[in-house]
């Protein structure tokens, strides 16, 4: 007669562990329905087993890290995660996306990308430098990928475009090399123009290369210059009557995060003083502007998607270059030089990529 044995198993139906009468290894059971109901428990026992040593699999975490309000950065962040879900990645499902706005307050943006890190992101995403530059100084481990700069090599946060070599790379804006081509776009507009204000935002410290760049032009367009600086919102109104004070012809914003936190206040200066203003951005002429030759910033964020996307995969920062801009626009606002009485010439007109009637 052969000893019996308890075989213990799950019962799927109960969630409870049962035990079993079985022989002794190399007897037979006589009873089939018995042999069964083993080879299932022992089945069972072993895929419970399999599924609870199996860890849920990592939901990977991305932080946006932003000066500027969550308002200004709303077509920027929803281009972004439209890019992210066309490379598979949903919100909420296999992708957590942290966002961090300092509401133009500078003093905030260490706190916030302290608070990134704290919650151990895996990628930091910047939307310029006043973000690049303290999320560079919290970490060297996280990698950080710029949606844009002006000059990320001068900025001293990648070592060269084609090879960045530390935990940072993205994509540069090059806007501060438009600078000449604006002014000259604004020269075709009004061909009598002598006299331009340069308004400048002092919170984006890469921008001053654009202004650094219009004085060569400028003589050769044989247009006078004069520099107007901002550098914190209690600045407008004293600048606004120095410019008028100066009396201009047309106006240039060489802009930053304070002057796109601000846009409507400068439009709304600019029509009510029917002054023709050259924008940085295309959100100004949007927002009500005249005219602006720019980058496609959204180009540009749809595009940082792709580098969170590869690092995400494994690709190391320092492998991947920093990508320059491929696309450039110019706008043109006919409501807005309707208001300040400006007629826009033809052979200027068909030259725009894109017309707001």
């Amino acid at each position: 007669m052969s000893k019996l044995y308890r075989l213990q198993f799950f019962d799927s139906k109960t969630g409870k562990r049962k035990s079993k009468t079985c022989p002794e290894p190399g007897r037979s059971i006589q009873n089939p329905k018995s042999a069964a109901l083993v080879a299932i428990g022992v089945t069972l026992a072993m895929c419970g087993a399999v599924a609870q040593a199996q860890p849920a699999k990592k939901i990977p975490r991305v932080g946006i890290l932003s000066l500027t309000p969550a308002t200004v950065q709303k077509d920027r962040v929803e281009a972004f995660r439209d890019a992210l879900r066309k490379l598979g990645y949903v919100e909420g499902q296999n992708i957590n996306i942290e966002y961090r706005y300092a509401d133009n307050k500078p003093e905030r943006m260490p706190g916030l990308a302290a608070e990134l890190i704290h919650l151990n992101v895996d990628v930091i995403v910047t939307t310029g430098s006043s973000a690049t530059r303290p999320a560079k100084e919290a970490t060297t481990a996280i990698p950080i990928v710029m949606m844009s700069d002006n000059d990320p090599v001068g900025s001293g946060f990648v070592a060269s475009l084609a090879h960045p070599g530390g935990n940072i790379t993205g994509l540069t804006n090059v806007s501060g090399d438009l600078g000449d081509k604006r002014l000259e776009l604004l020269k075709e507009i009004i061909p009598k123009l002598s006299r331009v204000a340069v308004f400048r935002d002092l919170t984006n410290v890469t921008e001053g290369i654009s202004v650094d760049e219009i004085e060569p032009t400028a003589r050769v367009l044989k247009i006078q210059t004069q520099r107007f600086e901002l550098a914190k919102v209690e600045d407008f109104d004293s600048q606004f009557q120095a410019i008028m004070k100066w009396r201009p012809g047309g106006l240039m914003i060489v802009g930053g995060p304070l002057m796109n936190g601000h846009r409507k206040r400068i439009v709304e200066f600019a029509a009510k003083n029917k002054l023709p203003a050259m924008y940085n951005r295309e959100e100004f002429v949007d927002t009500g502007g005249l005219v602006s030759y720019a980058t496609n910033f959204i180009d540009l964020t749809r595009r940082a998607a792709t580098y969170v996307d590869k690092i995400l995969k494994g690709t190391k920062p320092a492998d991947i270059p920093v990508e320059q801009p491929t696309k450039f626009e110019f706008v043109i606002n006919l409501k807005a030089a309707k208001q300040i009485e400006l007629t826009i010439p033809p052979n200027v007109l068909a030259r725009a990529d894109k017309v707001i009637r």
